[in-house]
């Protein structure tokens, strides 16, 4: 029920994917965990609103046929399409009118009229494109450490971004709603549930994800969902999410 899409050249230095999500049945707190992005997300009841970055999993009821149509930004490259601080957005949901104003109305009529997911998200495409986002060497900095997944120092990311950690730990937070710390963290959370995806054991997803040992991912993992990782080496020597 959920599709990704990659994005073309031109604007995947800054859109991750976009997406739909179309439940044929009923769908009960579906989770959203943190992932370090900021999403545009569209549907036709809620209109269109901007996804904070998010600290903590959150959940999500869908009816069916409930057709949601999204655009994700890469972490730390929103804040330039937004015009705000992304630390303002963290852990909200917040109508798009509310951060850019009347370019948010005609961004949602256009979407109202459209006739299918894939012209919505064309849109959304369009609606950052038209932005004429630039870079600088902070985003630079983040998007290195999302290449690594967190597994950077932050002092080098400071480096690579000609700054003090302290002018870096601010402008990050600025850019990407978060602290470079936390920021690697999230990253780090993210490939270690990406692995677990695939079927790999805890073991290994914390061993490949750059975790100490097996209870440093479990810390995070209580941390970001509530829940513990509960590995069954019993019958398949794989772990489920429990």
């Amino acid at each position: 029920m959920y599709a990704e899409h990659k994005p073309q050249d031109g604007i995947a230095r800054w859109v991750e994917c976009t997406w739909t999500i179309e439940p044929a049945g009923p769908v009960r707190a579906f989770p959203v965990r943190p992932d370090g992005c900021m999403d545009l997300l569209y549907s036709r009841d809620a209109g269109l609103a901007i996804v904070g970055p998010m600290t903590r999993e959150q959940r999500f009821d869908l009816a069916a046929g409930d057709q949601r149509t999204g655009l994700r930004f890469r972490p730390g490259m929103a804040r330039s399409f937004l015009g705000i601080g992304a630390a303002e957005l963290c852990d909200r949901v917040v109508p798009l009118s509310d951060v850019i104003g009347k370019a948010a109305h005609e961004v949602r009529s256009r979407l109202d009229a459209a006739a299918s997911n894939r012209e919505r998200r064309e849109i959304l495409l369009q609606a950052v494109k038209a932005a004429g986002l630039q870079d600088d060497a902070v985003h630079r900095a983040i998007d290195a450490m999302t290449r690594f997944h967190g597994e950077v120092n932050v002092d080098w990311a400071a480096d690579q971004a000609g700054m003090s950690a302290r002018q870096f730990q601010r402008r990050c937070k600025e850019e990407s709603g978060l602290a470079p710390k936390q920021l690697a963290r999230i990253l780090r959370f993210r490939r270690a549930c990406r692995l677990a995806e695939r079927g790999e054991s805890w073991l290994r997803v914390a061993a490949e994800a750059g975790y100490f040992d097996q209870a440093h991912l479990i810390r995070d993992f209580r941390e970001f969902t509530g829940t513990t990782p509960v590995s069954d080496f019993s019958k398949t020597g794989e772990a489920a999410i429990g």
